[in-house]
């Protein structure tokens, strides 16, 4: 017996800690320290440097990076005249009517879905928090119950034990009250064992070992979804990069200065030239086609999948509501239960203690009580998840 009053002090131990962390932190604070550990903030932090890579590039004032061109004949190895030719060339490709300012809007729409994607990312690792949260906040109201119903009944088997010793119960009845402490103290014991499992997971996730309350008020959604903007700039990006393809139906134009320096023969005076050159290629259709396509195919993939999220949204966000509803009525109703089936084993447990019944039907009230409040705290714990999936489906970081 003693043995096992030292499991159920343990046990208590582990319940009180967890509540004394929940001041000392918040639930923003958490998605933050997650996020810093994340792969998520890693991968999207390069993507942003991309995207401004590719801006600075679209600054430019040229289409492709100038070149240089030497050149140096002589007629040495020949009939040795001393004819010398020397040139020197800088070329620079320009860029196609519209085709500077297309890139520079492709380039800003990049930006603004790697913004996006920043967001987005961020917005579903809270709901990874949030739901760690919760699992801790259940998980140490199950401990506490059961505790609880283990201390009661520790209570119940000395005062049956007691009573057995003077004869006014039989052995029976002892036996009977000490196996069902120790089933409850078993039953907190595998109580424990799920809160340290879901503590290990959110240690996992922030690296944090306080638990901040998780609990949320309903809140107006914001005025653009981070997952519904992601995909919107993502179809703009697809139309930007669509008008840099089309606007690219060939290479681009050269422009290139040329400095010569000639000598005919020996002892003649070197003569010096500066020429201007500029290449055209031609473009055709059946070149740039494939490219075209592709484009306008990304297009359309990506405005569809806007339509998608959009739609998927709103149905969450509608299953959500109801879900809350639901949540809050089933809170209220267990909460009614849980209140009756207490009043009654008291009532029942004050009937034994006066002899006027018997101690299996105060073991069946007892279970029956310490059930119904573990379903009410689950039921709260469902509650405020509950709540927590709203904000989450509406956009709503903690």
């Amino acid at each position: 017996m003693k043995a096992v009053s030292f499991l159920v002090s343990c046990v208590i131990a582990g319940t009180l800690l967890p509540h004394a962390a929940h001041a000392q932190a918040s639930l923003a604070s958490a998605v933050e320290a997650a996020w810093g550990r994340s792969v998520q903030m890693k991968s999207t932090a390069a993507q942003l440097e991309l995207a401004a890579a590719q801006e600075s590039a679209a600054q430019s004032l040229w289409a492709a990076p100038p070149s240089v061109e030497l050149s140096h004949r002589t007629d040495k190895f020949q009939n040795d005249l001393g004819r010398t030719e020397s040139e020197v060339g800088l070329a620079w490709p320009l860029f196609l009517p519209g085709q500077r300012s297309a890139r520079q809007s492709a380039a800003l729409a990049e930006r603004g879905v790697a913004e996006a994607t920043l967001a987005a990312a961020k917005l579903r690792l809270a709901g990874e928090v949030r739901e760690a949260a919760w699992s801790v906040v259940a998980r140490e109201e199950e401990l506490s119950i059961a505790t609880r119903h283990a201390q009661g009944l520790e209570a119940l088997a000395g005062d049956v034990e007691r009573r057995v010793k003077a004869g006014d119960l039989a052995r029976v009845d002892a036996l009977a009250a000490r196996a069902e402490f120790l089933a409850a103290s078993a039953a907190a014991g595998e109580a424990r064992l799920r809160l340290a499992t879901a503590r290990a997971q959110w240690k996992q996730l922030t690296g944090m070992d306080q638990v901040p309350d998780p609990a949320e008020g309903a809140r107006p959604s914001p005025a653009s979804h981070p997952e519904l903007a992601l995909a919107t700039l993502t179809a703009q990006g697809a139309a930007s990069r669509n008008e840099v393809v089309r606007g690219s139906r060939m290479e681009p134009p050269e422009l290139t200065v040329r400095y010569r320096r000639e000598t005919i023969a020996s002892g003649l005076p070197a003569e010096n030239t500066v020429g201007i050159a500029i290449r055209i290629p031609l473009g055709t259709s059946d070149r740039n086609l494939p490219r075209e396509k592709a484009a306008l195919a990304e297009l359309e993939t990506a405005m569809a999948e806007q339509l998608r999220q959009q739609r998927r949204l709103e149905g969450e966000a509608a299953t959500a509501a109801l879900a809350v509803r639901i949540a809050e009525e089933q809170a209220q109703a267990e909460g009614t239960r849980a209140e009756l089936l207490r009043e009654r084993a008291a009532l029942i447990e004050k009937s034994f203690r006066a002899g006027e019944t018997a101690l299996p039907e105060l073991l069946r009230a007892s279970a029956a009580s310490a059930q119904a409040d573990a379903a009410l705290a689950g039921q709260r714990a469902a509650l405020g998840l509950s709540r927590a999936r709203l904000n989450q489906v509406n956009g709503q970081m903690p």
